[in-house]
């Protein structure tokens, strides 16, 4: 009966079934860090992205796409655990609406619509987005047992990035890995957004060549101005484990309709992504970065495809015009 009513609302997209499965152990990890908030969250997130959808497709007796799930889900995981309900909701009606609908629906959009949602609230509610911040748990049950775990006060200790842009300092490289760190709901344990990233590979639902690109321009011009005595740009290794660039690199950055399409594109969209969140992270007043690098990434991917379909055509047309020169 589920199914039933799954198909008579949702279009079937096998591809975001996929990214759900994989986003569920960020999930379930979030939550007994920080707590049943997140689920919470994430539920009334829901309600309201997958109402906006329906009523803006309901007028042209349109389904609505399961990629709204993902969506929800995606936005929800780059918030703080304590993000207040009508902020979240507002952030994804607004993304949802202008960064979707208003392009025409699914596969029309040209920014990602989860990011276009929380660089809304992030501008809008700054201090909650960048502010209030939540204590990971310790042992077992952990966050299970708990509606929201307590708050840090001191924005110095908050996030990874924070920690290290207000004092240099840094945190231990295992606790970024497994993710016992404060920050947002889905960017901190990098351990499994990498097991994440390598099943969306294997299931070839999410774009390789993008994600390399991300890590080389990273990787790149970080160790450039870390080794050139940089102060605000960490150690290499540290600024890929801390914070949401690799979060933002496998889910984000690899979305198939805001992103480029072609082989050599994806790779100039992925090096532009890495190397402008360095630029921010380093030199701006945020200390993340990546969700400003992707939606700049969005707007030249069109640009890139087309430049590298024309320039193939070139290529092309040169190749016949000296056949027919020989003939």
């Amino acid at each position: 009966m589920f199914s039933d009513l799954v198909s008579k609302y949702f279009i079937k997209q096998k591809m975001m079934r996929t990214v759900i499965v994989s986003l569920i152990p960020l999930l379930l990890v979030a939550t007994y860090y920080f707590g049943l908030r997140v689920l919470l969250l994430l539920f009334v997130v829901g309600v309201f992205g997958i109402g906006t959808e329906y009523l803006y497709e309901k007028k042209n007796n349109k389904k609505i796409s399961e990629a709204v799930l993902i969506t929800c889900m995606l936005y929800t995981m780059t918030l703080p655990p304590s993000t207040p309900f009508w902020i979240a909701a507002v952030g994804i009606v607004f993304g949802v609406l202008f960064g979707k609908m208003v392009f025409g629906g699914f596969g029309k959009n040209i920014f990602n619509p989860a990011l276009v949602a929380r660089a809304f609230v992030y501008v809008s509610f700054p201090e909650p987005l960048t502010i209030q911040w939540t204590n990971p748990s310790m042992g077992f049950p952990g966050g299970f047992a708990t509606y929201l775990n307590e708050g840090i006060e001191m924005v110095s200790t908050a996030t990874p990035m924070l920690l290290y842009r207000d004092s240099g300092a840094t945190l231990p490289f295992m606790d970024l890995l497994i993710g016992n760190v404060s920050g947002s709901i889905g960017e901190t344990s990098a351990i499994l957004v990498l097991l994440a990233g390598a099943y969306l590979i294997y299931k070839k639902v999410a774009s390789w060549e993008i994600m390399a690109g991300c890590l080389v321009g990273f990787t790149a011009l970080s160790s450039i101005l870390y080794f050139a005595g940089v102060p605000s740009v960490p150690n290499p290794l540290y600024g890929l484990v801390a914070g949401g660039f690799l979060f933002g690199t496998v889910f984000m950055a690899t979305d198939p309709v805001s992103g480029t399409k072609t082989k050599e594109g994806k790779w100039i969209y992925g090096i532009i992504i890495g190397v402008v969140t360095v630029i921010i992270r380093g030199f701006a007043l945020f200390a993340g970065g990546v969700m400003f690098a992707i939606l700049i990434g969005n707007t030249f991917s069109p640009i890139i495809d087309e430049s590298i379909k024309a320039y193939k055509n070139y290529r092309k047309e040169k190749a016949e015009g000296k056949k027919e020169v020989t003939a």
